[in-house]
């Protein structure tokens, strides 16, 4: 093989794919990106991790829920949401109580100590959110949330049943 025809072969080269451009890919470095940032605000004033935050909000949003309720509003492994209530329980954050209807769940519920923490967070959560959206207009943001909207009916449509990030 002659330099020119090597040469000629790379540059006739396109990829398929391009991973900076493809919008999966884009959409997961987004939300690692703001996880990341908004999990300074918990993780150092709280000592809380991911999913323990996603418990936290879940349950002061909604007052009581089952861990299979939060795993799939949260669209978290069940097992992940797990471990979170489990150490949540033990900082005296949460509490459970038996499901009368179903023995094999428990509600699941913030304790006043949780419930301070939620309350001490949410705006400070809301600001970061302020925060980022700063960088769009008034329209755009509204036009955001749509697109958000329309794409998150399309992927649960696409997704097998179950599928849940682990």
């Amino acid at each position: 093989m002659t330099a020119s025809r090597s040469t000629a072969r790379k540059d006739a080269f396109e990829p398929k794919l391009v991973l900076e451009e493809f919008l999966p890919y884009r959409l997961k470095v987004l939300a690692s990106l703001t996880s990341n940032a908004l999990a300074q605000i918990y993780a150092e004033r709280f000592g809380l991790s991911i999913p323990a935050w996603r418990v936290i909000v879940t349950l002061g949003q909604y007052e009581v829920r089952t861990a299979r309720d939060i795993a799939a509003h949260g669209v978290m492994h069940k097992s992940t949401i797990s471990r979170a209530v489990s150490s949540l329980e033990q900082r005296g954050l949460i509490q459970r109580r038996p499901n009368e209807d179903d023995r094999r769940e428990e509600w699941l519920a913030l304790t006043a100590e949780g419930r301070r923490i939620y309350e001490s967070l949410a705006p400070q959560a809301l600001g970061f959110e302020s925060q980022l959206l700063s960088v769009l207009t008034r329209e755009e943001q509204a036009l955001l949330v749509t697109l958000i909207d329309r794409l998150t009916v399309r992927a649960r449509a696409m997704a097998p049943e179950g599928d849940i990030e682990p």
